[in-house]
């Protein structure tokens, strides 16, 4: 129960993430932010629409994107019209083996967004995934729809703060060559709580290996590895799944999302990594999915993500 109402009988599309986890917000943060957590462009796109003259703080325009404001107590316009959330949009897809996570890429690469058309709203993309602590994002969005074609243009904010704006990203990311579970939203919120180590929500992966792997060996992943870099990885768990013919196959669970961890954890003890499948992010699994297919995750199911803590 939340507030004397069934927690499913929410509208998951209008209550922000912030509200099921009762996160701290902000009383003032950035302009270019503001229009990020309502859900409407990334950052890079927020701060073109910004520069372009396009947003006005309390009736004054404002072409500064790092101006600090207050989304509670300032009067925000985009194009003259108040700014209001957008609708807030969470997706679980299976994402397939050979499909890159950015948005159009000059390779002529397939990517994920090819798989996501003919949602409706449509989505603007965002160019890179959502990961907490992210930088700035790199110059350049595409509209959706056109990633069969490879052929990428800059979205920008269409005028006014309208349900069209809405975009969506992943939440960090998976390599080409790995496969499984992706989340997608346009809730910044709720991408950095996933993506934050200090959340602790597990992620589950299914490992084949190269060759068999003793005890000894699975134990030293158990423990903690240093790789190639010199970071360190700790997950959460290895274990067996089986051994079938001359590999093994693993089940790993990470806290963390360091690039390419479970490869390079494998390769830091000697072996290398045939298949990679993300089987699992908290609660949330791949049942009932095929490969290359999304859908929208329920207001239960993202509540709860909050009880997947492991920390």
């Amino acid at each position: 129960m939340l507030g004397g109402f069934q927690l499913l009988t929410f509208d998951i599309c209008v209550l922000p993430f912030d509200l099921f986890f009762h996160m701290p917000t902000k009383p003032t943060m950035t302009l270019d932010r503001v229009l990020s957590r309502f859900g409407l462009a990334s950052r890079t796109v927020a701060r073109e629409a910004i520069v372009a003259g396009r947003m006005k703080v309390n009736g004054r325009t404002v072409r500064d994107p790092d101006v600090w404001v207050s989304p509670d107590s300032d009067t925000l316009q985009l194009d003259g019209q108040r700014l209001k959330p957008a609708r807030k949009r969470y997706l679980l897809f299976y994402k397939p083996k050979g499909v890159i996570t950015s948005h159009g890429d000059p390779a002529g690469r397939e990517t994920i967004y090819q798989y996501l058309s003919g949602v409706a709203p449509p989505f603007r993309a965002c160019p890179e995934p959502i990961r907490f602590a992210q930088g700035k994002l790199r110059e350049g969005a595409a509209r959706a729809g056109v990633a069969p074609s490879f052929r990428t243009a800059r979205a920008g904010l269409k005028p006014g703060a309208t349900p069209e704006n809405a975009w969506i990203a992943p939440v960090g990311r998976l390599d080409k060559d790995t496969s499984g579970l992706l989340l997608l939203t346009n809730d910044t919120a709720f991408a950095d709580f996933i993506t934050n180590p200090e959340s602790g929500i597990p992620k589950t992966y299914l490992v084949k290996t190269n060759a068999l792997l003793s005890e000894e060996v699975i134990a030293q992943l158990n423990t903690g590895v240093e790789m190639k870099r010199g970071d360190l990885a700790q997950p959460l768990s290895v274990r067996r799944r089986e051994d079938r013919g001359k590999y093994t196959w693993l089940d790993v669970v990470l806290t963390e999302g360091k690039n390419r961890e479970v490869r390079r954890m494998v390769e830091a003890v000697g072996f290398k990594v045939l298949k990679l499948v993300r089987t699992r992010i908290g609660p949330l699994t791949l049942e009932g999915l095929q490969v290359g297919k999304w859908r929208e995750l329920t207001a239960g199911e993202v509540a709860s993500l909050r009880r997947a803590r492991t920390r």
